[in-house]
């Protein structure tokens, strides 16, 4: 759910909900009272009457209106509260559901009710004060609210008449309005109470969250996890922060990783140029100091210092080439070229290296003459160069032989480079292509060798589209594979 939809849902409750359990609050007080004047009086004669905040006021009214009814009957006939049966038939009648009460010479001539001694007395006791007549009078303490009158018949003894109504359980409207004040008051408590706590949850306690992770990325740590629910901008955010911690995180360690293998490199190349550059210092010194006397001397020198300067170029295009793989700016020249010719040229460049070195070499094209791929002469060559000097360096026998077959296997050509070396063991072989790793870190110190040539290898036949894997046994050899798409013209049909 979206914040916008959230906050319009939170101000309708907070408008609405509030107004909604007021008014259904009101409603059932204003049912209760209507509900204890009819126990209390019978049946409401007025279908309204329930609309009334003072059920006070409303009992009031109805016994007015039954006094003047009254009034205006003893008005016309003097004697009409003479017999027992005419009290009987005006309290059965009067509307507001209050008793009659009469007293003749200081006793009771009709009582409508006959659980109210206490009533009895009190109005006894008050039936001689003349300020209490004709005027309606509350008595909390009986709970009871009266009219009454005096009637003089001219033939009969003089009567006190009093109109009573039990009010000890209605409610008036201070009363009224207290109850409905606190019972708002609670509703808007519970509605706020259930808004911040909806808010808090859905809102405030994801934002402390991010908080406190920009704080511990601040820091610097990154070792942690975001967790986020909902569909919301606030879970998207947190989502994002998440993808962005992640990353900072695998940035970090990529960094890390880097700065470790440039300076495994580094250390690397210093060892490697160690050597070389050390016979040559030597050498020079050996032709500055006359130590090479003779002709025959001083040319093997010469040679001997032009061979230590082959292989620092060598390591120093290495390193050059390197970089420009790490940076994605590899130099590739594209063109067509024809398979069997295209190696058969690079076999041949390989072969006097080979015999100078006492190393046999068997080679086998058997893809048709026709085959054609795409592919950047220089770097595959490359391929091919630092593979077999890979097999060379670390070939470790006196009769060393290197096999090197060509094949067709249906869209793809296939280079396969045997040697019959020490082989790489099993843990090792998953390894071979990552950057400056070395499966023997003692042979490869005693041989030199930066440790990055298999990467640039994987990484130029990769590039090309092709594929690259090994295989090896320990005191066998070792056979590396990589495969190139061949190339296929699409012939147009014609219409």
């Amino acid at each position: 759910m979206k914040i916008k939809t959230k906050l319009i849902i939170s101000f309708c409750l907070v408008i609405f909900l509030p107004v909604c359990l007021a008014i259904f609050t009101a409603m059932g007080v204003f049912n209760v009272q209507s509900s204890m004047v009819e126990n209390s009086k019978g049946e409401i004669k007025y279908q309204k009457a329930w609309l009334n905040t003072n059920s006070l006021d409303y009992i009031v009214g109805m016994m007015n209106k039954d006094y003047e009814d009254l009034q205006i009957k003893l008005q016309n006939e003097s004697k009409y509260l003479e017999s027992y049966t005419q009290c009987d038939k005006i309290n059965k009648n009067l509307s507001s559901g209050s008793y009659l009460l009469v007293f003749k010479n200081n006793n009771v001539a009709y009582n409508g009710s006959h659980d109210n001694i206490e009533v009895v007395d009190k109005l006894l006791a008050l039936s001689e004060d003349k300020a209490q007549k004709n005027r309606g009078t509350l008595d909390s303490d009986l709970g009871i609210y009266f009219m009454n009158m005096e009637v003089n018949p001219v033939n009969g003894s003089p009567s006190e008449v009093y109109i009573i109504a039990d009010v000890g359980n209605m409610v008036r409207t201070k009363t009224f309005i207290i109850h409905i004040s606190i019972i708002i008051f609670l509703i808007l408590l519970l509605t706020a109470s259930m808004m911040l706590l909806w808010i808090y949850r859905s809102m405030l306690s994801p934002i402390h969250r991010l908080q406190l992770a920009a704080e511990r990325i601040k820091d610097g740590s990154l070792d942690f996890t975001i967790e986020t629910e909902g569909r919301d901008e606030i879970a998207q955010l947190s989502r994002t922060f998440e993808e962005m911690r992640q990353r900072l995180k695998n940035s970090a360690e990529e960094k890390v990783s880097n700065e470790n293998e440039n300076r495994a490199l580094i250390s690397n190349i210093a060892h490697d140029l160690k050597t070389p550059i050390t016979a040559v210092k030597g050498y020079s010194e050996g032709i500055l100091d006359g130590v090479a006397n003779t002709p025959d001397k001083i040319d093997k020198y010469v040679r001997t210092i032009y061979t230590k300067a082959i292989e620092m170029d060598k390591l120093i295009n290495e390193l050059t080439l390197y970089t420009k793989y790490d940076t994605n700016r590899i130099p590739y020249n594209f063109a067509k070229v024809d398979v069997a010719k295209y190696f058969d040229d690079c076999v041949s460049e390989i072969v006097v290296d080979l015999e100078e070195k006492n190393i046999g070499l068997a080679y086998n094209n058997y893809v048709e003459n026709e085959a054609i791929v795409i592919i950047d002469p220089e770097q595959i060559r490359r391929v091919i160069n630092n593979i077999v000097s890979n097999s060379v360096k670390y070939m470790g026998r006196e009769e060393g032989f290197i096999n090197i077959r060509i094949k067709d296997v249906g869209e793809f050509v296939q280079v396969e480079i045997e040697d019959n070396g020490k082989g790489i063991d099993q843990e090792s072989l998953p390894y071979i292509f990552d950057r400056f790793y070395r499966a023997d870190a003692s042979r490869n110190s005693a041989t030199g060798g930066s440790g990055i040539g298999l990467s640039i290898v994987k990484k130029i036949i990769e590039d090309h589209g092709g594929k690259i894997w090994v295989t090896s046994k320990e005191g066998t050899g070792t056979t590396m594979y990589f495969v190139i798409h061949k190339f296929q013209e699409v012939k147009e049909e014609n219409e």
